[in-house]
């Protein structure tokens, strides 16, 4: 037996994303950063307004509605409102900002900052609005609401009904005024032919908010209300709003996909019934079946498993450069080459591979082992390149297998879990993702939730929105593990909330070594809510952490007994940590601690590394807030 190149062997185990069931990446394309636009000055939009600024950072304070201040600077576009003239607020177009940049089908990412009851907004194309609102209090998304795609309007409808085809946000996944939240937006232009007839709609494919998916698909059937047009074309500007309220932006990114797609030309088949686990000799083996086709397709084979399909053919590149391509092979493996050059080597059934390619008509090859009897056959590839934005070129249906129903708890009361919970961002000193494999998460009816390390009597996350996605815990095998579904904000490596230091400038205790650290449980109050118990250094400890008034974070009150004198309670750490007003500390512009009772001890932020601390001796009790 020979091959094409070399001792190439098919198949390899699934990886734990194929058993979920959650399909081949393709399904749903991810926004790719991309060209920055430049906030050095206001040069990149039309006619600014006076109400917008460049500055080096923005802020804003919980306690003043619709106030943000600019720090000097650059990178940082910011909106002040108008003052009010004869006292009417002003609104209207003019205070609106457009980009010179024209786009169609765009990957659009970004920064921005609320002020306390702002409103804005950022228009695709200047028509198609991402509602941006001080949300933080919401339990329910209303098209108001932060990142809800807003209502269209005509005044001509009846009294109750004149906004229609708005579509709320899937959750709240907003964090609180004065924080940096990040948005993500995958749209696609309306389509038209040669008329100027218009032949399908526009939609916002994907659109994540802090991390979330808040919407997947939308059909947009004309402009928002308060566009800047009425009409609708295959291209326009970007524009945010700004006659409604104090917003501040930052790292503004954009792809531009304007490039006609690679197409698949000659395509044929040819079927050879065996268990292949390398390539057959082509001139030695006949085919059961073989022919021409015009879709790549698993459904060519009628044989249910043990065989291989060839699929041989041209791919036609309109424009040069490199390329992306994800290909699923469920139940075996799969081999790609184009330009006779090997792109995927043989392997597991989901693998990606890139290679740049010249203009032109290209050989292609692609092959489909499949061997593995109980999994349906599956048949699929994803194409992404310069001006392209990622799209199926297969049969749509194929690649993705088998599905599995997911497994989701929900908190119509407050609800403990206990399961494994990684921690992804947060990595040990070798670089591997963090497990804390005594978490117990808490979720409460207010959707305001968090985890905790019953192993080191620490907060590891806290999160608002749904509570856990449990199906890698209990889906077959399972692995233990459980998923925050909302908008997550995790406290960094997990390590003793308190320890012993010499002075405060010791360093923390990195593991529980030499502390007497002893979990003791936890007890229910009348609503279910913990307290958890431990000792530590010879201390007793009560952790009780309960969600605010609506929503807006944790109140951690711990109370400790027989605390040595050098004892002391870690509060938060991060890059930065700036002090504000009213016993408030701004942790890297992600979230707020706020000091509400240490015993008449005074909190200190010291610098570690390269990262800093809010530490505080101890003196009985330590009750602050996390607002995030």
């Amino acid at each position: 037996m020979k091959n094409i190149s070399g001792s190439l062997r098919f198949g390899g185990l699934p990886g734990i994303g194929w058993l979920l069931g959650v399909g081949m990446a393709f399904a749903q394309p991810a926004p790719t950063p991309g060209i920055p636009l430049a906030i050095n000055d206001l040069s990149a939009f039309k006619s600014p307004a006076s109400n917008w600024r460049i500055a080096g950072n923005a802020r804003a304070d919980l306690a003043k509605a619709n106030t943000i201040a600019a720090d000097k600077g650059t990178g940082v576009l910011v909106n002040v409102p108008v003052p009010p003239k004869g006292g009417q607020t002003q609104y209207g177009q003019q205070f609106n900002l457009l980009t010179n940049l024209e786009h169609g089908d765009i990957d659009l990412e970004l920064d921005y900052m609320m002020a306390k009851g702002s409103n804005s907004g950022v228009y695709l194309q200047g028509r198609y609005e991402v509602q941006l609102f001080d949300s933080w209090d919401v339990k329910s998304p209303r098209v108001v609401d932060n990142g809800s795609i807003y209502e269209r309007w005509d005044d001509k409808r009846p009294d109750g009904q004149k906004g229609y085809e708005g579509h709320p946000a899937r959750q709240n996944a907003s964090r609180a005024p004065g924080l940096w939240q990040h948005l993500k937006i995958s749209f696609q232009a309306p389509r038209f032919n040669a008329q100027g007839q218009k032949t399908e709609n526009a939609r916002m494919i994907r659109v994540e908010l802090n991390g979330v998916t808040i919407h997947e698909d939308v059909e947009l059937t004309g402009p928002t209300r308060a566009a800047a047009f009425e009409d609708e074309k295959a291209s326009g500007p970007l524009m945010l709003q700004g006659d409604h309220g104090a917003v501040a932006f930052r790292n503004i990114r954009y792809v531009n996909y304007d490039k006609p797609r690679p197409e698949l030309l000659n395509l044929k088949y040819a079927i050879y019934k065996g268990k292949y686990e390398k390539e057959p000799e082509y001139d030695k083996t006949a085919p059961e079946s073989e022919g021409p086709t015009t879709v790549l397709s698993s459904s060519v084979s009628k044989i249910p498993n043990e065989f291989l399909i060839r699929y041989t053919g041209t791919l036609r590149v309109a424009e040069p450069g490199e390329y992306r391509f994800n290909l699923g092979v469920p139940g075996g493996g799969g081999l790609l080459k184009i330009n006779n050059q090997q792109v995927i080597a043989p392997g597991e059934w989901n693998a990606t591979g890139k290679t740049t390619l010249p203009k032109g008509d290209l050989p292609f090859e692609l092959l489909y082992a499949k061997f593995v009897d109980w999994v349906q056959p599956g048949l699929g590839l994803a194409v992404a390149g310069p001006g392209v934005r990622e799209f199926v070129i297969s049969d749509k249906n194929g690649g993705e297998g088998e599905t599995v129903d997911p497994i989701l708890v929900e908190t119509p009361t407050n609800t403990l879990l206990r399961s494994f919970m990684d921690l992804p961002g947060v990595s040990d000193a070798k670089g591997k993702t963090i497990r804390v494999t005594h978490g117990i998460s808490v979720g409460s009816p207010t959707q305001v939730h968090y985890t905790y390390d019953l192993d080191k009597g620490a907060i590891v996350q806290v999160w608002r929105g749904q509570f856990l996605d449990a199906t890698p815990m209990w889906h077959d095998r399972g692995d233990g593990s459980s998923r925050p579904m909302g908008m997550v904000q995790r406290m960094g490596t997990p390590l003793l909330f308190l320890t012993r230091l010499a002075s405060p400038l010791t360093n923390w205790l990195a593991d529980t070594t030499g502390s007497g650290f002893r979990p003791r449980g936890y007890v229910l109050d009348s609503e279910d809510r913990p307290t958890f118990r431990y000792e530590s250094h010879g201390a007793s400890v009560e952790d009780k952490i309960r969600v605010l008034n609506e929503g807006q974070g944790l109140q951690r009150e711990v109370t400790i007994a027989n605390a040595p004198a050098d004892l002391y309670a870690r509060l938060a750490s991060g890059v930065t940590i700036n002090a504000m007003e009213n016993g408030m500390y701004l942790i890297d512009g992600e979230q707020y601690v706020r000091v509400d009772d240490l015993g008449g001890a005074k909190p200190t932020v010291r610098t570690v590394g390269n990262r800093q601390e809010l530490i505080v001796p101890v003196k009985g009790k330590v009750v602050y807030s996390i607002l995030f």
